[in-house]
């Protein structure tokens, strides 16, 4: 049989009952359209939170009070362990090359009071270098120095959403005066707008870390220490050099007895992917139960076909017609249908993203792997669960088939 000869026959067929096909190719546009969203969803969210991790800090190393074997999501959230002092950022600033910028942090969280309004939000102890650490940058005002540190000038930096609560949107609050914790500060600046994996990049306050010492926490212990490396070649050494000089500081012999924890952007993104992928897979596994719904419907219309056109096989293979050529007939019907559908599936896939995108539920990323994943799905689709009908239909004895009402 002649290639243009077997299409033709596969058209025929298909069409012979239009809404049959039409029903049986709509299971696999839902199948391969619900894995397209689902991929894109997970491959958009991944894509999202790296960028906002490079937003973090430039060439980023975070050290952290307390010994931790690996990096996780509950590793920003601890805060009781007290091992890093004011002295090891200074240490640190001093002894270690290769870097940047050094900047201690203090976290807490307050009630702060400006005028008749009020907001809980992150109060930051911390120096200058946090500008160049963290990426962040002065949008009204100055940012605090080394001699207002000194003196435990008790003055005060709000990011903008915390200067939107107290102040009013996009209002200037140099000068004002507010109150965290009841101990009155002075509004030297504000933060331009800055993103980042949450919020509370931008919904915080920033202050001395000496003030942040003197009348919140009493003593000289730091949440964290941030440092920036000078590029991203030398990190790991940067990290070495760290870990070496804070042993020798806390007199630490033994590396499984050390009481700090540093991770790095890297350290992150490596987190972030491995978590994006499960979610990935998962989405995709969930939504790949309506590509089986559809490939039974498949098997389900071609066993339909074969009963249907039984007489049809048998007076073919009369008058000659091979095996080969019926079952690639009835195998081509079901690769078509599952064709159609693969490309109906992809528009229908790239739509979903789109609007769940523009309605800003999640940002999502339709992918060329993902594009690739529903040709090659919906063809295997249409082999797998075509073959066994097929077979069916090209073993049926011919005479037996003729006499078939």
């Amino acid at each position: 049989m002649k290639i243009g000869d077997l299409i033709e026959e596969i058209i025929s067929g298909i069409s012979a009952n239009k809404l049959r096909s039409g029903l049986t190719v709509l299971g696999i546009v839902i199948g391969i359209g619900s894995v397209i969203a689902m991929i894109s969803v997970g491959q958009g969210a991944k894509f999202q939170i790296e960028s906002q991790i490079q937003t973090v800090g430039s060439n980023l190393i975070v050290i952290w009070p307390g010994a931790q074997r690996t990096f996780s999501i509950a590793t920003a959230a601890r805060g009781t362990a007290q091992t890093l002092k004011i002295s090891d950022a200074k240490a640190i600033k001093k002894e270690i090359s290769g870097i940047s910028g050094v900047a201690p942090i203090i976290n807490r969280n307050y009630q702060v009071v400006a005028q008749n309004k009020n907001t809980r939000t992150q109060i930051v102890g911390t120096s200058p270098d946090i500008l160049l650490v963290r990426n962040y940058q002065i949008d009204l005002g100055n940012f605090f120095t080394e001699k207002e540190i000194e003196a435990r000038s008790r003055v005060a930096v709000l990011g903008p959403i915390t200067r939107d609560d107290l102040f009013g949107e996009n209002a200037n609050p140099l000068g004002q005066m507010i109150k965290i914790n009841g101990i009155n500060f002075k509004v030297i600046g504000v933060t331009k707008p800055k993103g980042g994996m949450t919020l509370s990049e931008d919904d915080l306050i920033f202050i001395p870390y000496t003030v942040a010492q003197t009348f919140f926490t009493g003593n000289e212990y730091l949440s964290a220490i941030a440092v920036s490396a000078q590029s991203p070649q030398i990190i790991d050494q940067v990290k070495s050099q760290i870990t070496d000089l804070l042993m020798e500081l806390h007199n630490i012999k033994n590396p499984e007895l050390i009481d700090f924890t540093l991770f790095t952007q890297e350290d992150m993104l490596q987190m972030v992917t491995s978590v994006t992928q499960t979610m990935t897979i998962l989405l995709a596994s969930i939504a790949s139960i309506s590509l089986i719904v559809g490939g039974i419907g498949i098997m389900n219309m071609m066993f339909t076909n074969v009963t249907e056109r039984t007489r049809e096989i048998g007076l073919r293979k009369a008058i000659g017609a091979k095996n080969s050529e019926i079952t690639l007939q009835f195998l081509g019907e079901s690769v078509m249908i599952t064709f159609f559908g693969g490309i109906l599936g992809i528009i229908l896939g790239w739509v979903f993203s789109f609007l769940i995108s523009t309605f800003g539920i999640i940002a999502t990323k339709v992918s060329a792997f993902s594009v690739i994943l529903a040709f090659g799905v919906s063809a295997l689709i249409g082999i797998l669960f075509g073959w066994w009908p097929a077979k069916k239909a090209a073993n049926l004895d011919p005479i037996e088939a003729l006499r078939y009402e």
